[in-house]
């Protein structure tokens, strides 16, 4: 019965987004929604994107084997990352009029940085995607007593996501985000009501955790382990600015008010609802400490769904699948969707001879090819990650170390120092990744004495600096010979 509600669920979920399919006449219908949508809207798509698996299975799995620090790079990077994109560079973007925030690097430094940034935006939402994609196999495989393996899970929730994201582009995404942000909300909040009524209150579950020392959250007073700390919060603070799903939600506003304001309240708001999960699965602790134990020793990512399904009544269960569902399909619509637009138009289009004259049509068709094409790959190495057994959350992070590289330096030069020039971003690439890519290959995780993707963000910094300084210096040479 339980089953029989949840395929109810994607049943309207399918049916909002091929009503929002009608209204896609263009591509830019397809990738902007128009540039029509509210503040309420907005608001919505940014909250229920990055509330996310993670923020619902993977976040708790963490703070249960680790502690609050554990915690560092989500919430607390990604609610940086909104609020920072919001506040410095939402209404300076949405003034350029541009297509995709690949279209900045074109602009401003050339076709070749487009390119690269283009393929490393696109690339890392493999992981974030697969993130989404892994845990609805995992909800399939919970709800059916492991009749569905989580590989078949996979599958299964990969084609759902791709049929309603496939037809209805933003709109898709707009409309369904809106609807499962309600569930979201109100699911959760009862859940938590109900929950709260089983620990005797808030109270008690907090003095628990602080008990067992789950709110430390400061590293120790050492180079290496603060380092490691501020990587962790830049590697999603700074590393998730660049992306393409963040610059679509605030590009698709109808005003750079509503783009700005819509994405630091859709920040806050992730910031504060993402405590709801880390309360219903430490809940566990006191309501079925057996359970608990099992569950951290087998799958940590498994515990509040079941908890929920062995504690909680019917109705109550069906609300939380909904909602988890909610979760994990606002956000894998709206992460496949952006590195696809990336990629046909950042890319592809352009090795296409007649790209000048392409008719919008056509964009809007090698736009819907590579979304079934990127789906294929997210499914593969969702199956993939599954077999090596990495974690939602862990995917999620590495997910951002690539435009971190990348990407984020060329993007706030680009943006507010006016002597940046191409060969800087040439050299902020180039140096950034002869760092990152060695050490992270090399040196065992944790083994070195900086994370591999805080060494090459330094470096990507000395990169533009130098070759847009040296780049002014040689022409001055010039004009004086």
């Amino acid at each position: 019965m339980l089953l029989g509600f949840v395929i109810l669920y994607l049943v309207v979920s399918l049916g909002i987004g091929f009503y929002a399919a009608t209204k896609v006449h263009n591509a830019k219908d397809y990738i902007a929604a128009g540039r029509s949508l509210p503040l309420y809207i907005v608001m919505a798509m940014v909250f229920a994107t990055w509330f996310g698996a993670e923020t619902v299975l993977g976040i708790p799995a963490t703070f249960m084997e680790e502690d609050l620090g554990g915690l560092i790079s989500d919430p607390f990077g990604a609610s940086l990352c909104l609020i920072l994109f919001g506040l410095f560079f939402a209404r300076r973007l949405y003034r350029m009029n541009l297509l995709t925030i690949g279209d900045f690097y074109r602009e401003r430094f050339g076709r070749n940085v487009e390119v690269i940034t283009g393929i490393a935006i696109a690339l890392s939402y493999l992981g974030w995607v697969s993130a989404q994609v892994t845990a609805l196999g995992l909800v399939f495989n919970v709800l059916s007593d492991g009749q569905i393996t989580q590989q078949q899970g996979i599958l299964i929730g990969a084609a759902v996501v791709l049929m309603y994201t496939l037809y209805g582009g933003m709109w898709s995404v707009a409309l369904t985000t809106f609807f499962q942000m309600i569930v979201i909300v109100i699911g959760l909040l009862y859940i938590a009501w109900l929950v709260s009524g089983m620990t005797g209150g808030v109270a008690p579950v907090i003095e628990h955790a602080a008990g067992n020392a789950k709110f430390h959250f400061w590293p120790e007073l050492n180079a290496v382990a603060m380092v490691a700390f501020i990587s962790g919060l830049l590697t999603m603070g700074f590393g998730s600015i660049p992306q393409q799903d963040v610059f679509q939600r605030a590009n698709s506003s109808k005003n750079e008010k509503v783009a700005v304001w819509g994405t630091v309240a859709g920040g806050v708001a992730y910031f504060l609802f993402a405590a709801v999960p880390l309360f219903l699965a430490y809940s566990a602790n006191l309501i079925d400490p057996a359970l608990a134990a099992r569950w951290l020793a087998e799958d940590s990512q498994k515990l509040l769904p079941e908890l929920v399904k062995g504690h909680l009544p019917l109705f109550a269960q069906v609300v939380f699948y909904g909602a988890l569902l909610s979760v994990i399909m606002s956000t894998a619509s709206g992460t496949l969707l952006a590195p696809s637009v990336t990629l046909s138009e950042n890319v592809i289009k352009d090795f296409i001879t007649w790209r000048r004259h392409l008719p919008d049509h056509q964009l809007l068709v090698i736009t819907r090819w590579v979304v079934v094409v990127f789906t294929v790959l997210v499914t593969l190495y969702s199956l993939w990650s599954l077999e090596q057994e990495t974690g939602i959350h862990q995917m999620v992070e590495n997910a951002y170390k690539v435009t971190l590289v990348l990407a984020f330096v060329p993007l706030v030069a680009g943006l507010y120092w006016r002597r940046a020039t191409t060969r800087g971003a040439h050299w902020a690439i180039a140096l950034g990744m002869a760092t990152w890519i060695p050490m992270e290959v090399w040196l065992p995780e944790g083994d070195g004495p900086i994370p591999p993707q805080f060494a090459g963000f330094l470096m990507a910094i000395v990169g533009m600096l130098a070759g847009s300084l040296g780049d002014r210096r040689r022409r001055k040479e010039e004009a004086a010979a």
